[in-house]
Parts: structure tokens; C-alpha cells; sequence
């Protein structure tokens, strides 16, 4: 289980400054730390300490003579260190305890891990690259990144990690550094570097800062060549070394030095720094006072290895002042060419030897001198945690850029008044930012070809499109791979109507973008990415980051903030304290459900605190297993009609003095007048209390001999048949004016003895009189009313009556093979007979949506009436209807309520008392808590075939689903 975590990170007020790297082993036994360390130097000989200086590259994606030459290289050489490169964390895992088992001195395992160890393993999640962090603008979430990634390295028992890189990138052209970088402001990599140091050093990894003494301003890569960097001293001084000193002040444990030329510094030619004692001992170590391990940068870099052999290459490093030699040519030849030069004098074995003792204390300080094997009981797991996922999300979020919003069209308010389209450029899959994107509104998509003029003219018709620009490189050639004539398009797009332009890719590449407006830079293009991008379009999220960089007329530190628009986002259950271990368990109850035939299929939403967290979809529409549930499929709401439309209505009429609910049905409905439904009370008839019949078979009645009377029905459709009963089965308007005239002719329940009102018992009859009452009042048909004041406007795509008049189909599950009164499957056409009889829109039934629809609809009853910046209804109107009644009835107005506390009722036991919501006969389920902020979607066609299947109401599927959400708060909480 995930222990808990708060958003607000008690980070930095733990944070304790430190004059030097040494003076972070004040926090170990440093009397334990001498013992261990003098026992360790003086069981080597001589020959053997040699060895401790070399850390060799090695692979868990290698063969096993690969694996036998690092056996053979800690056999023989004592090597001090191995750097783990391309692989997979199992494999390494098995290796690492087989070289460990061979090693006379424990090995100290690094590996270069800038993004976490997901650079160099498979199957492991990245974390953002330093440029994207660069913009994020809280550096606690950047210390948090940094104990994250020591979690990575601690489940594989390695020890130092070859970040942060604190380069200052001033460079746009670098081709090595960039994206690696923090940014340009030396202030800003200072602080963030820090931050990602002491997440590392904090948790035991040792942190790395590099590449001393600043690789930021090349246009030479130094895997490829030597670097040549002309500034000053004092240019340096400022700017290069700013960062690095910064961690030095802290507790830095390490650094990196480059390969790069510096005259200012050495100016003999063809000196690397790392060859250099003026940079390594004399700046370094003297002149700044760091007295933590110096490292080479890795020795089979072209900086080094294009002008000196191995083994010279080696000495210099050591002359020079590193303490140990990174991913050495040979080790062989390194350590021979070291031994002769102490019998030259060019080293010193004493000098050598202090920087042993150095390597041993460091290593006593990893946890070295208590090394235990690698579990690699689920690893994977291990590492990838519920955590990390989550706190790599809220990574991204924070580090997203609005760099422009000249049209001010972030973030999107209205939707029932525009017409969407998105295109894509470069991206091979965009499929995560498009189906986001439609999940707020309906999109037509377009991909990006060569007929830009038939395009450009198609996307004018739209009113707002949304390009994602994919296909950014972080390489600097070719303008990181943006096209100057799909630029040009997007202007030309610009000309036309209004455009936001999702730049997904190195920062670098906005620099191309000159002109373009309405622009977003979310720094890398990954599924995350795709994901937050449309929500910060349309208001669920903020965007706050700034760009860390100058990338064209986009300056460094330009970042609009945006407003959040209370829209419903989606992310990861822990972003909102739940435990997504135990909503695993929904996946148990619905194969139960589907595997014994409960229902073919179905849909489970939950949200939290404003963001879906967990949404799937099971099984099929049908037990032949043909056609999958997915998001678009769209269920019989039942009578969760009552008050998605119902109820929706009345709170109108009610908030804008249209009715008073302590009146009486006879005030506002003509036809009622004389007759015993006249002085039923408003209120008492949403209580399921004014003592109407629970429900009245009214199809009976238009039925003879088991065939439909041509009086009301007709096979063929025409202007005396123009409602859709069912496929093939048309009725008449007679038949909706019939069904009104028996609901009104129906006679009411007997008065309980001794009683002198009625008690509570469930009825749909009350909701035709809404129907009647509500279409009176408004002058307008009722279906039309709801889509134009409420569906529309909050984006419902699904949600309404009638699906197959608006070109709905293939995506409704069918519900009934009816057999006994319309005499054909049911797909489209709604379930209850009598809402089929008035047409297919009642107050009681007759609503078809998907499980996102609704919990959009619930999300604002929960913001009282607010949703997408826009009001609904008043701040008290949803409360007043939410709450419970009367003290001998639990139910709102209209809406269903938990019997708190107790294992009965429509509800889970941990319910609040706030809880409202409504079930439906078809299968389905929707509820909101309050207290808890949770909305819970649950949509199933229980009734596919046949409607006697009661399985899961039997096993309480729903509820048990009910009790997982909230077990899963608990568990979050409790752990």
C-alpha cells in the first residue's frame, strides 16, 4: 500500500545547509566509518587499492561474455565501481548480485540516470527531462522527483546517480546539453539543482553535479569531439560555476568534470579539462574548496579519446586530481600505465591512497559496509510506484507552459456554442490528445498531409481548432523538426479562425513558431503529456510553468498563468488520497458479474475531488461478445431519468419562482382538476409519498390476444404513427394522450389504517405529471428545454432522449429481448414500456448516455450548480433538493439517500449522510457524496436478454463496488 502523502511537501523546512560534502557523514558514525574503512584498505595490496580508482560500463542487455569480462575485470583489478547502462531491472538486478558476490570490496553501482532510471531500463516509467523541470516554478516537487528516483536506485542496491546536470544552458544550438539543462538562469538551475541533489542525498545516493566546470555554452557534443569554450575567468565564474558552487555550499558528495577546452583556465592544446590539474585541483579543489569525489566524464568519449590512448588517457585524469576514472577503454592498460607512473614519480602511491580512503568512506556512507543481495521480488512494482506515477503526472502539469494567449482563448469556457476540430502534425499516435480533447467536447479530428488548401479551407468552417504539433526533436538540426511550411499553415489557419497550437517537444522548437499565436509548450510528447495538454484547454487544469529558456521571440520566464474553469480532469487515484491497490478489486467484482452472467458488460466511473481517477469499461454489449463496451458506449438510464431531467427541471422552475413545491399538482396542471390527483403536494409526490401506485402496466391495455392494437400501433411510420415505439413498431399520438388520461384516471393507493397521510413507497407515476407540469409552465418541448439549458452547455455528448434520431446506434447497448409486448430486441428505444408509449421522452424514463456524461452532470451538482464557469443554479437550490426530507423518509427531493450506517439501502454502509443519487431498473447506478467529494458511475444492461435476471442486484455488485471506492479512501488514509 502507498503511505500517505499531503501535496503540501514538508521538503525544504527540512532542508539543513552544509559547508561541504564531508560534512554530510556528520550524520553517520564516522568512529564505525574509520574502523570499517582502515579494514578494508589495509586487507588490499597495493595493486588491488589501484582498482578502486576505475568504475566500468557495464550491461544487462549483453551477452554472457560481456557478463564473464566484468567477472574477470572485479577478479582481477579490484575495480572500485561499475556504471550500468542499457537494459532491463531484473536483469540487473541478477547481475549485480553476481558481481557483488564476486567483488573483494563491495562495488559501488552508479549509473547515469538524469530522468530516473527509466534513461537506461526498460519497462520502467521516466521522469520529466531537466528542461521540463527547468519550467516548474515549486523546487519542493523537484526534491520530491529526487527522492523518488533514490527509491529507484535503492531497489537495485545502486549508489550514485550521475545527476543533476547543472549545466547553464545559454546556448540554444548546444547539441548535447539542452534538453538536460535546467534552463538558462543560473539562478534558476542553482535551485533546482540543489533541490534534486538533497532528494537524492537525503534518501542515500549519492548525487553528481555536472559537467564541471559548464558544458552550457558549446555547439560542439563532446562524445564526438573536443569542445571549445573561449570565455573569461570571470564569465565563467558568474555564470558557469554559479550552479556548481551553489551545491558545493550545500552538501554535494560529487561532481563530474567535462571534457572541454578552456583557455582561460589550461590553454595548452588539446587539454581536456579532465586532463587538467589547473581545473580539477587547482579551481576545483583549492580555489572552490570542494573536497567531495571528483569523477572523469566517461573516458570513451571522442573529448578524451580522439587525442589520447588508453591508459595515458587514465594517468592525466589522475594527475590532473580525479578521483576516480568513469567507463575506462581498458582497464588493463589504465592500471599499468598507473603503476608506471609511480615508478616515474608522475603519481604517488600516498596520493593514491588518500583518494582510496576517500572512495572506501564514501561507500561506507552508501551502506556499502552492510551490503545485502537484490530481492527481486516484484521489482518492477517496486520501483514503478503508485507514487512515483503520481508524482510524475503533477511533473508534467506543473511544468506546462502557456507562452501565448494573445486571442485570450485559454482556457475554452463556452462549448454548446462551438464547433471543434483538432489536427495533427508529426505525431505517428496522437490518439490519447484527441480522445482527451473529446472527452469536454465534440471533435472532428484531422491528421495533417499534403493537401494543405483543401485542409485549410475544411478547418476554416470550425470555430476554434486545436493543432497538436507533434514531431519535435531534441536534436538541434534540422529546426528540431518543425516544418517552416506547417508553420505557415497554421498562420495561414490563424488568419481563418481561432487556433491553439500545442507545441508537443523541446522548448528550442517554439523558436520556429515566430507569429504563431495561442501557444503551449509542454516540453516532451509522451501519453502524459497528451493528456494534461487538452485539460489545461479547457480549464481542469492550470498551467503554470514558465519557459526556462529564451527559444526566439519567446523570452525565458514568459509563462501566462491560466484559470481553472471547475471542469472534471482526470488522473491517478492517489493524486486525490485513494489507493489504487484496492480499486483493483472492482475488476474481481465485475468478472464475477459478467463471467456468472450478471450483465454482458458495463461501465465503472469514480471521480474525486474534481478528477476521474478510475474509469473502465467491461466485457460487451452483448453475451455473443461482438461488440466491446468502450467510453462511447451509451446505456438506458432507467430511472435515473427521474433526476437527470426530472428533478433538473423542477430545481429550475422552483429557483426561478415558476413552482413552489408545498403546492399542489391541481395549481399548475388543468387536466387534473377534479380529480383525486388535484391536492397532491409537489413535495409529497417526489418523496414517494402522496400515495400514487408504484407502477401501472398501461401496455396491457393496447395489447389483444398477445398482438398490438392498430388503434395505437402501425409497423410502418407515417404522420399518424410518428413516435418510435421500438424497430418496426410505431405509435400514434392517440396512444401518448391515452397513457395521460390513465395516469390521471389511476386510482391511488388505499390510505394505510390509522394512518393520515401516506407512507413512502416507490412510484414512477408522479413524473408523468412533472413531464406535463414542466412543458406547460416552459412552453417548450421538455427534451428540448434540457439539452438547451443543461446537456449542451456542460458538453454532454451522449446524454438526451431519442439517441437514434441524433445518429446514435451501434454505440447503445440493447437492453430487453422483449417477448411480451413490442416483440424485438430493444437497442435505442427506451426500456420502460410506458415512457416507450409517450414517445420516448418521460419524466421517469427515457435517457441514454455513457458513464462520462453523467458524472459530469453529478460533478456539478457536487460545485452546487456551477460547472465550466457558468452558473446552473443557485448556490442553495441543489442542496435543498439533495437533502433529506422528513425524518421518517430518507429520500430527498427526487433523489434517493444512503440509510446511513447499516448494510441495507440503495447505498454502501460508509455512505454520508449528504450522499444522494438514484438507481435504474436496467442496471445502473449513480451517486455523489459530499463530504467525501466522490461521484460514483456505474452503468450496466442487467436486463440483455431478459429482464427477470436479477444476478446483480442478488450479489449487490453495485454496492460492493460502492464499498471498494470508499475502502480505497480509507486504505490511502490508514496506510
Amino acid at each position: 500500500m502507498l503511505k500517505k502523502v499531503t501535496y503540501t511537501f514538508l521538503l525544504l523546512s527540512c532542508f539543513t545547509i552544509v559547508a561541504s560534502a564531508q560534512k554530510i557523514y556528520s550524520k553517520i558514525d564516522r568512529a564505525s566509518q574509520k574502523v570499517w574503512v582502515d579494514s578494508v584498505f589495509n586487507s588490499m595490496t597495493p595493486e588491488e587499492r589501484l582498482g578502486q580508482l576505475f568504475m566500468v560500463a557495464a550491461y544487462s542487455n549483453r551477452n554472457e561474455a560481456h557478463y564473464a569480462e566484468i567477472d574477470s575485470l572485479i577478479s582481477k583489478y579490484n575495480i572500485g565501481g561499475l556504471i550500468f547502462f542499457q537494459g532491463g531491472a531484473g536483469r540487473q538486478a541478477h547481475l549485480t548480485n553476481r558481481y557483488q558476490a564476486k567483488a573483494k570490496v563491495p562495488l559501488a553501482i552508479a549509473m547515469d540516470a538524469e530522468w530516473g532510471i527509466g534513461m537506461r531500463l526498460d519497462s520502467i516509467m521516466d521522469f520529466p527531462k531537466q528542461m521540463t523541470l527547468g519550467a516548474i516554478q515549486d523546487n519542493r516537487l523537484i526534491y520530491e522527483m529526487g527522492k523518488e528516483v533514490a527509491n529507484q536506485f535503492k531497489q537495485l542496491n545502486m549508489h550514485i546517480n550521475f545527476a543533476p546536470v547543472v549545466d547553464v544552458n545559454v546556448n540554444p544550438k548546444n547539441p548535447v546539453i539542452g534538453y538536460r539543462s535546467f534552463g538558462e538562469n543560473k539562478f534558476n538551475v542553482a535551485e533546482k539543482g540543489v533541490a534534486y541533489m538533497k532528494g537524492m542525498q537525503d534518501f542515500g545516493i549519492m548525487a553528481n553535479a555536472k559537467h564541471f566546470p559548464g558544458h552550457g555554452d558549446t555547439d560542439v557534443d563532446s562524445h564526438a569531439d573536443l569542445p571549445v569554450i573561449n570565455h573569461s575567468k570571470e564569465r565563467m565564474n558568474d555564470i558557469e560555476l554559479y550552479p556548481f558552487k551553489a551545491l558545493m555550499k550545500d552538501s554535494l558528495m560529487s561532481v563530474m568534470v567535462a571534457h572541454l577546452q578552456i583557455p582561460a583556465y589550461d590553454n595548452r592544446e588539446k587539454t581536456p579539462t579532465t586532463l587538467s590539474q589547473k581545473v580539477v585541483t587547482d579551481l576545483l579543489k583549492n580555489e572552490l574548496g570542494f573536497d567531495g569525489l571528483a569523477f572523469t566524464d566517461a573516458m570513451n568519449m571522442q573529448g578524451v579519446a580522439k587525442y589520447y590512448e588508453p591508459g595515458e588517457a587514465d594517468v592525466r585524469a589522475l594527475m590532473a586530481g580525479n578521483d576516480i576514472i568513469l567507463y575506462p577503454v581498458d582497464v588493463a592498460k589504465g592500471i599499468d600505465q598507473v603503476k608506471k607512473a609511480i615508478k616515474k614519480g608522475d603519481l604517488t602511491q600516498a596520493s593514491l591512497d588518500y583518494r582510496v580512503r576517500r572512495i572506501l568512506e564514501a561507500k561506507y556512507w552508501l551502506g556499502l559496509s552492510k551490503y545485502k543481495p537484490i530481492s527481486t521480488d516484484n521489482l518492477t512494482e517496486r520501483i514503478n510506484t503508485s507514487y512515483a506515477e503520481m508524482l510524475n503526472r503533477i511533473l508534467y502539469q506543473k511544468a506546462m507552459t502557456v507562452v501565448d494567449n494573445t486571442d485570450e482563448l485559454l482556457p475554452i469556457i463556452r462549448l454548446d456554442s462551438t464547433k471543434f476540430a483538432s489536427l495533427d502534425f508529426g505525431s505517428a499516435d496522437n490518439l490519447e490528445f484527441q480522445s482527451t480533447l473529446s472527452k469536454y467536447a465534440k471533435f472532428d479530428h484531422f491528421r495533417a498531409g499534403t493537401t494543405y488548401r483543401s485542409l485549410l479551407d475544411s478547418l476554416a468552417s470550425y470555430n476554434t481548432v486545436v493543432v497538436g504539433y507533434g514531431g519535435i526533436t531534441n536534436s538541434t538540426k534540422d529546426q528540431h523538426g518543425v516544418k517552416s511550411e506547417e508553420v505557415q499553415f497554421i498562420r495561414d489557419l490563424q488568419a481563418k479562425t481561432n487556433v491553439i497550437v500545442v507545441a508537443f517537444g523541446n522548448a528550442y522548437g517554439l523558436q520556429f513558431f515566430d507569429g504563431v499565436k495561442n501557444v503551449i509548450c509542454t516540453y516532451e510528447d509522451n501519453e502524459i503529456t497528451r493528456n494534461i495538454a487538452p485539460q489545461i484547454i479547457f480549464g481542469a487544469l492550470r498551467a503554470e510553468g514558465k519557459l526556462p529558456v529564451t527559444t526566439g521571440n519567446f523570452k525565458s520566464g514568459t509563462g501566462i498563468k491560466t484559470m481553472t474553469a471547475s471542469r472534471l480532469g482526470f488522473g491517478l487515484p492517489e493524486e486525490v488520497g485513494m489507493d489504487s491497490e484496492t480499486l483493483k478489486g472492482i475488476d474481481d467484482l465485475m468478472k464475477k458479474a459478467i463471467d456468472g452472467k450478471a450483465t454482458p458488460g458495463g461501465q465503472v466511473m469514480v471521480a474525486r475531488k474534481g478528477k476521474v481517477i478510475f474509469s473502465k469499461n467491461y466485457g460487451y454489449q452483448t453475451y455473443d461478445s461482438l461488440i466491446a463496451v468502450n467510453d462511447e458506449t451509451m446505456y438506458d438510464l432507467a430511472s435515473i431519468t427521474k433526476v437527470m431531467a426530472s428533478v433538473q427541471v423542477l430545481m429550475y422552475l422552483n429557483e426561478n419562482g415558476l413552482i413552489d413545491m408545498n403546492k399542489t399538482l391541481g395549481d399548475y396542471l388543468p387536466d387534473v382538476k377534479g380529480t383525486n390527483k388535484e391536492n397532491l403536494v409537489i413535495r409529497d409526490v417526489l418523496l414517494h409519498q402522496a400515495g400514487l401506485q408504484p407502477f401501472i402496466p398501461f401496455w396491457k391495455r393496447t395489447v389483444e390476444n398477445g398482438v398490438l392494437n392498430d388503434a395505437y400501433y402501425s409497423e410502418t411510420p407515417g404522420p399518424s404513427y410518428n413516435s418510435t415505439i421500438a424497430d418496426h413498431v410505431y405509435g400514434s399520438p392517440a396512444l401518448a394522450d391515452s397513457v395521460w388520461k390513465w395516469v390521471i384516471d389511476a386510482d391511488l393507493r388505499k390510505m394505510p389504517k390509522g394512518e393520515e397521510k401516506y407512507d413512502y413507497l416507490y412510484s414512477d407515476m408522479g413524473y408523468y405529471f412533472f413531464y406535463k407540469l414542466a412543458e406547460n409552465i416552459l412552453d417548450k418541448p421538455f427534451d428540448a428545454f434540457l439539452n438547451d439549458k443543461l446537456y449542451a452547455p456542460l458538453g454532454l455528448q451522449t446524454m438526451g432522449y431519442l439517441p437514434t434520431e441524433k445518429g446514435f446506434l451501434a454505440e447503445i447497448a440493447p437492453t430487453e429481448d422483449d417477448n411480451l409486448f413490442r416483440k424485438t430486441l430493444l437497442r435505442g428505444t427506451v426500456h420502460d414500456q410506458g415512457a416507450a408509449m409517450f414517445g420516448g421522452v418521460a419524466g421517469h424514463a427515457g435517457l441514454f448516455s455513457n458513464a462520462l456524461d453523467l458524472a459530469i452532470l453529478m460533478q456539478m451538482h457536487l460545485q452546487l450548480g456551477q460547472y465550466g464557469n457558468q452558473k446552473y443554479y443557485k448556490l442553495n437550490t441543489i442542496p435543498a433538493f439533495t437533502s433529506q426530507q422528513t425524518e421518517d423518509n430518507r429520500r430527498g427531493m427526487g433523489w434517493d439517500k444512503p440509510i446511513v450506517g447499516k448494510d441495507e439501502g440503495p447505498t454502501s454502509r460508509y455512505a454520508s449522510a449528504s450522499t444522494f443519487g438514484h438507481s435504474g431498473f436496467t442496471g445502473t447506478a449513480v451517486w455523489a457524496d459530499p463530504e467525501q467529494e466522490l461521484v460514483y458511475v456505474f452503468l450496466a444492461n442487467r436486463v440483455y436478454p431478459n429482464a427477470d435476471n436479477t444476478k446483480l442486484i442478488q450479489w449487490n455488485i453495485r454496492t460492493k463496488i460502492q464499498d471498494l471506492i470508499y475502502e480505497s479512501i480509507w486504505n490511502f488514509n490508514n496506510d
